[in-house]
């Protein structure tokens, strides 16, 4: 039997997810806020500190491709394409600002299991974004006044609500999610609440490659309905928002520490 992931088979075809190295493009919608700083402290791992700013929050939703090294996926679009929305939260690890992923929704179960792997808490979901084309009238422009929406919703449940319109090319662009990120790769035992695997690790990433970023006034909704305490870190104050287009590629993460697995027992 072989394989990289679940299921193996005798040829390896089978697996939900291929061997990194993994590549990514996409685009991205974001709301920068600020919300209650005890709300996102309490998401923090003890390795991590609070950040300078620590009440600022990224909501992103993103409209991915991805791929493996052979880009077969390219033209069988079902094991390519999928979208997600994601909460990022800012931090610092041993004085140096960091941001993490501290709940995130998917619709593909490739991408859910890849998320595992590089620590990334991934639920299924249901996202839609406005998308962007070169001609006709059923589009937003890249421009001044173009208008874009943005949902997600899961279990039957309204998650988020985004709407962002473009003012002008931002000159700094999203600060929340533009350090590296530490997130938690967690792997229950299958006995017993102390995992097998439970460590700090950061995301890897190369071949970074970014569009003109815009930015301007934004909207953004959190529902009170969700499994999810997501009224914790609701939003009190609207910064700005984001959409841009990214690209990357990613081939493994690096351990930088082991939690302590007792404290899940406490």
């Amino acid at each position: 039997m072989k394989g990289y992931s679940y299921p193996l088979s005798p040829d390896g075809r089978a697996s939900l997810v291929p061997p990194p190295p993994w590549h990514y493009s996409g685009d991205f919608l974001i709301v920068e806020y600020r919300t209650n700083p005890d709300g996102v402290i309490a998401l923090l791992p003890p390795e991590l500190e609070p950040a300078d700013d620590p009440g600022a929050v990224a909501a992103i939703f993103a409209d991915w491709q991805s791929c493996s090294d052979d880009f077969h996926e390219i033209v069988d679009p079902i094991q390519c394409q999928y979208r997600e929305f994601f909460l990022v939260i800012g931090g610092k690890y041993k004085g140096q600002p960091v941001s993490r992923c501290a709940y995130i929704w998917v619709d593909k179960d490739f991408a859910m299991f890849r998320g595992y792997i590089q620590g990334f808490p991934k639920k299924l979901g249901s996202i839609h974004i406005t998308r962007v084309f070169p001609c006709g009238k059923a589009t937003p422009k890249i421009a001044p006044g173009g208008r874009f929406g943005a949902t997600c919703t899961a279990n039957d449940r309204q998650i988020a609500r985004a709407v962002v319109t473009l003012r002008q090319i931002s000159k700094e662009g999203p600060k929340v999610n533009a350090p590296p990120m530490y997130n938690t790769r967690h792997f229950p035992a299958a006995s017993g609440l102390r995992p097998d695997v439970f460590e700090l690790v950061r995301a890897g990433g190369y071949d970074r490659e970014f569009s003109e970023c815009w930015e301007g006034d934004a909207e953004l909704r959190l529902y009170d309905d969700t499994i999810e305490d997501l009224q914790a870190i609701a939003p009190k104050e609207i910064i700005k928002g984001y959409r841009f287009s990214f690209g990357y590629s990613v081939d493994g993460v690096t351990v930088v520490a082991q939690h302590d697995k007792e404290m899940l027992l406490r």
